[in-house]
């Protein structure tokens, strides 16, 4: 069990995207074990029973010698059955599957804080002597993942540790399950769906009740683009003020129970707040780096946020045939009425993109960008998956055909699924156990096609999926990257979606399809830069909530109130963002939200040496080797300056965040 994965797992263990391996001799195609809801309780019994066996005998021997070796069989072991009983929880079909997963998660969880106080282990990694870079590197993160759990706290306080961790991960579970089952439903007229494009129509037709309304979920296909492109500012709002209390008032006292047990957790250590505790082991170091961090970009963008959303209230009042000072913008009409600026201003569509993106040649397009770019093809196998929806393809070798790695695609909405996107790491790499990789990219998407926005998520989301099915790391604890340096691969890859050099493999893998012309594309540029104001200083405040409450807990819905009002389109009352903002309910970026900016600042940066051919094969194996390659084995700052040859630049982000790149 990677140390970096663990403290993660101490607050939310097995958390966001990213984890995996599997045995030593494994076969050349390891898949995803299709446990029913008893097979699910049978497995992760087993597994844990196997593993504390496993500890046993790493405790009865002394000094440091093969430790290293032996971590790697254990955490081998444990996720070979762990991460896929994670997946599972989150995509299965059935109920009681996914149901089973919480308790097995929860004993893990128990588990690897019990690994991490153990402190037999703990004076047998401190005696080991690393022979690589590697091994040093990997003592280093085992050694933070000891401190962290306690292993050093008195008694009493190391109790006091474990009982926090455990809680965690029982309060986070229930937060998500909030999140992920909420039943909620919106009717809407068929007046009030003026303005929706036939497509959408057509894909929502049979969700029609006995009365002729449409009963919409709160899932993005349909929340977004209803927000976007629906004339009557009632139904929009209505389905706002739904969306914004997705996840429930429970989650409300469940967000404010985690945070004030994250700030005793810090002073277990002596630590003045739950920030302090988590961002000594990210890229910041501190929170004072963050804090300025995020007092540049507010900086950056408030008076353009201003200039915008004085743009989008003349246009309501353009629209509305009122006077602009008897008009008021409301957060509901935001995306309404940027869709407006952008179809008018730069004569973009959105909705009738999704003509040249049909979702499965969408697919094809990203597949092309990475094949070309990393020396590798994929091929799609026919295996046993959790839904007849679900894909798989091995990853092969472009000149050899050598197995690397496979993944999986879940790509359309169902219920009772995870309800955003993001990349599952079911296995890592170890080149000493001579272990390949797994992931699965779990999306909502629109089974007819992509708006471009889509397509850079499916870019971005495939992005993690690289990082992980290409990695080549020494041991799997290796695997995991730093927070806030996780996102910057697959923030770099949505570039891809934007220009027209890669935009032209659209022709290859769809003839049929329309093509953008390079008017279209510039255009297609134009509208996404506009509104970077908005965007950011929405970004500013999930960050600033986040790091406000790792800083010093606080009822959240008050905090937020508090942060919303002082925006210059206010707090809508009735409204709990809180309720659903799972990514810090989980330790994944709890006191790390900050980490999509400054994740996006390395990103832009790491663009560089692309600009002269995005398709160059000799540039792209060059990244493949130094980031993607290298996952958590070095430092990431080290990794990206043997892909640059030099110091990171902010130049572009900040750029980036106000329109100018």
């Amino acid at each position: 069990m990677r140390p970096t994965r663990f403290v993660l797992v101490l607050a939310s263990l097995l958390a966001s995207l990213a984890h995996a391996q599997q045995p030593a001799k494994a076969p050349a195609r390891p898949l995803v074990p299709l446990y029913d809801a008893a097979g699910v309780t049978k497995a992760c019994e087993g597994v844990l029973a196997s593993a504390r066996r496993q500890v046993s005998a790493m405790e009865a021997k002394p000094g440091g010698a093969g430790i290293f070796d032996e971590w790697n069989r254990l955490s081998i072991s444990l996720e070979n059955v762990m991460d896929s009983i994670y997946l599972l929880g989150e995509v299965h079909p059935d109920k009681a599957v996914r149901d089973a997963a919480e308790p097995c998660l929860q004993k893990y969880t128990t588990f690897g804080t019990e690994l991490f106080q153990n402190e037999k282990l703990f004076a047998r990694v401190k005696a080991a002597k690393p022979a690589t870079a590697h091994q040093t590197k990997l003592k280093k993160d085992l050694m933070d993942g000891f401190e962290d759990s306690g292993v050093a706290l008195p008694a009493a306080r190391r109790a006091r540790a474990k009982q926090i961790f455990d809680t965690l991960e029982e309060k986070r579970q229930v937060f998500d399950r909030n999140v992920r089952d909420d039943p909620t439903k919106v009717s809407f007229s068929a007046a009030e769906m003026e303005g929706m494009p036939a497509g959408y129509m057509k894909l929502h037709e049979s969700k029609r009740d006995a009365s002729g309304s449409y009963v919409l979920d709160l899932k993005y296909p349909s929340y977004i683009p209803f927000m976007q492109n629906a004339k009557s500012e009632a139904a929009r709002k209505r389905y706002y003020v739904a969306k914004l209390n997705e996840g429930g008032a429970a989650n409300l006292d469940l967000l404010n129970e985690i945070f004030t047990l994250r700030k005793e957790l810090a002073g277990l250590y002596d630590l003045p707040s739950y920030a302090d505790y988590t961002l000594r082991r990210r890229m910041v170091g501190k929170p004072e780096v963050v804090t300025k961090f995020l007092g540049d970009v507010k900086g950056a963008v408030t008076e353009l946020e201003k200039k915008e959303i004085e743009e989008l209230r003349a246009e309501k009042a353009k629209e509305q045939d009122r006077p602009l000072e008897a008009t008021k913008l409301e957060r509901w009409d935001v995306s309404y009425y940027q869709e407006r600026v952008r179809k008018q201003r730069y004569s973009i569509d959105q909705e009738k993109l999704r003509e040249y993106f049909p979702t499965d040649k969408s697919i094809d397009f990203v597949f092309a960008i990475s094949q070309r770019l990393y020396g590798v093809k994929f091929k799609e196998v026919k295996v046993p998956t959790w839904h007849p929806d679900v894909r798989y393809f091995d990853v092969l070798d472009a000149k050899t055909g050598q197995f690397l790695s496979g993944f999986y695609l879940d790509l359309f909405p169902r219920e009772g699924k995870y309800n955003h996107a993001a990349a599952f790491g079911l296995r890592n790499s170890s080149r000493v156990a001579g272990r390949t990789p797994l992931s699965a990219l779990v999306t909502n998407f629109n089974r007819q096609g992509l708006d471009h926005r889509e397509l850079e998520t499916l870019l971005h989301e495939f992005g993690h999926v690289l990082h992980r099915v290409l990695s080549r790391v020494d041991y799997v604890d290796s695997g995991s990257v730093k927070r806030d340096f996780v996102e910057a691969p697959s923030q770099m890859f949505e570039e891809w979606a934007r220009r027209e050099q890669p935009l032209a493999l659209f022709k290859e893998v769809c003839p049929q399809c329309p093509q953008l012309t390079v008017d279209e594309i510039d255009r297609l540029e134009a509208a996404r830069k506009y509104g970077k104001g908005i965007q950011y200083a929405r970004q500013w405040l999930y960050a600033t909530f986040d790091m406000t409450l790792s800083t010093e807990p606080q009822p959240p819905l008050a905090l937020w109130k508090r942060l919303e009002s002082s925006t210059p389109l206010g707090y809508v009352e009735g409204t709990s963002f809180p309720s659903a903002f799972s990514h810090i309910a989980g330790s994944g970026y709890a006191a790390g939200y900050y980490g999509y900016m400054w994740s996006e600042v390395i990103a832009l940066d790491m663009l560089t040496p692309f600009k002269k051919d995005m398709l160059s094969p000799q540039v792209g194996m060059r990244y493949r080797n130094a980031i993607l390659a290298q996952g958590g084995q070095q430092e990431e700052l080290q990794e990206v300056r043997s892909f640059l040859g030099r110091d990171p630049s902010s130049d572009a982000f900040f750029a980036e965040i106000t329109g100018r790149r």
